[in-house]
């Protein structure tokens, strides 16, 4: 492969992804309720300021914003015409930040879900998402993104199309899928089937991973359930920074940058190729991180005893696989954001 992600993976032991999307736009003003990707082209400065503070933080990938950029998404605020736009300026945006960065820096297109279920419980079809992926996909491409990074799916069918559609798109991919309900995601799936159902596809991601989810905790041990199949892919973990909590109307999640700096250490150590951060996690984490990463050096693979003692404990006993491991269990207190 001659893609830039897998050069930059031959290269180097781990590579630091960016922090949050929404959390830092709402920072800057974005509205409950109002499209991200319509930033874009409203307020492209903005969105520069975005790409360009995971850089200067340290991050080697920063995803671009389009998670929400398909059509189906898009189509609930009138803006379905709108696809092959603001997915090619966020790229663009993106590509422009990077080339000037003064180092290699991966342009990740991001790809959200569709926000719809599959048949026979819903309406989906798998050709439908297929045509709906690809359109986002090749409007990435032509903006510049150097890969397209799926990420926060729940369901193997969807992700499964993502995969379709960037085989069509002719780009490299990475995928990560959300383990949010006891370990496995919202329709089911544990870390193991996952990793089975990567290694299953015609075209294979460059890595793959988990994302968002309910917190540091959790995400480690789905990556623990990664390594456990023995997969020899690159591992991919984006975890939130800390709990959501609700305060004075606004979510604030409650990771500081030392504790996602202790995460970005564990998840290392747990053998994670890429490692970055979901909601929440801002530039002050990600400069905490790298630093973390850059210093201290490499230990043990961690147990699921050490995660507990440095992040806290998990939401749930059991990761999902049927092996609760006697783990410490914490009430669970709010819901990914």
């Amino acid at each position: 492969m001659t893609d830039a992600l897998s050069l930059m993976l031959a290269s180097r032991d781990w590579l630091m992804a960016d922090g949050a999307t929404g959390t830092n736009l709402f920072n800057m003003g974005l509205e409950s309720g109002e499209p991200p990707e319509f930033w874009n082209t409203d307020k492209p400065d903005n969105i520069r300021k975005l790409y360009g503070a995971a850089v200067a933080a340290g991050s080697d990938i920063f995803l671009t914003n389009t998670f929400g950029g398909n059509a189906s998404r898009l189509k609930l605020h009138s803006a379905q015409g709108r696809v092959a736009e603001l997915n090619r300026v966020g790229a663009e945006l993106g590509r422009e930040i990077a080339d000037k960065a003064g180092r290699s820096v991966v342009v990740a297109g991001s790809v959200g879900p569709t926000g719809e279920i599959f048949e026979p419980m819903g309406t989906m079809t798998h050709a439908l998402a297929v045509e709906i992926f690809h359109e986002q996909a090749e409007a990435l491409k032509v903006g510049g993104a150097d890969v397209l990074w799926v990420e926060t799916m729940s369901a193997p069918e969807e992700y499964r199309a993502a995969a379709e559609a960037a085989l069509r798109a002719g780009m490299p991919w990475c995928g990560t899928m959300s383990f949010d309900t006891a370990g496995r995601t919202m329709m089911g799936v544990t870390s193991a089937a996952m990793a089975e159902m990567v290694e299953k596809l015609p075209n294979p991601p460059i890595a793959f991973g988990a994302n968002c989810g309910v917190g540091a905790s959790d995400l480690l041990r789905t990556v623990l359930g990664f390594v456990a199949t023995g997969t020899e892919r690159p591992l991919i973990a984006k975890g939130n920074a800390g709990i959501p909590k609700y305060h004075d109307g606004h979510i604030h999640y409650d990771g500081t940058p030392e504790l996602m700096a202790e995460y970005a250490v564990l998840a290392r150590d747990s053998g994670v190729r890429i490692i970055g951060g979901c909601c929440g996690t801002m530039p002050e984490h990600l400069r905490a991180m790298r630093d973390a990463l850059e210093t201290r050096p490499k230990g043990p693979k961690p147990s699921l005893e050490d995660i507990a003692a440095h992040l806290g404990g998990f939401s749930s006993a059991s990761d999902g696989t049927g092996d609760t491991s006697g783990e410490p269990k914490r009430e669970r207190r709010g819901r990914r954001g």
